[in-house]
């Protein structure tokens, strides 16, 4: 399975997800961020690999779906909903991120 985290400049959130599930069994994970700016951005090819998505806030979604209107119909885009108040590994961010996944890792 291809996970694909994604928030705006994927330098905390997202790249925090990418670090805390990368290490599990049968799973790819990569992060990406919608901004210009962003560390890595999401384009075609990041989308086309991953088998889910997940966005940080419903504005993520909006992004995708504004950026790649082909694919993302195809493609499951859970909103984790955490907001951009977190740096990099917070401990609050950690819970929060095993928090929304649980339910999506079983």
């Amino acid at each position: 399975m291809n996970i694909l985290f994604v928030c705006s400049k994927n330098e905390w959130r997202s790249k925090t997800a990418e670090h805390l599930f990368r290490n599990l069994s049968g799973i790819q994970v990569r992060s990406a961020g919608t901004s210009k700016t962003a560390r890595i951005r999401v384009n075609r090819k990041t989308i086309e690999w991953a088998d889910h998505l997940f966005v940080m806030e419903d504005k993520h979604k909006k992004r995708l779906t504004e950026f790649f209107p082909d694919l993302i119909p195809q493609k499951k885009l859970p909103v984790l909903h955490i907001p951009d108040e977190y740096k990099y590994m917070d401990e609050d961010l950690i819970h929060h991120l095993k928090d929304a996944m649980d339910f999506h890792l079983k």
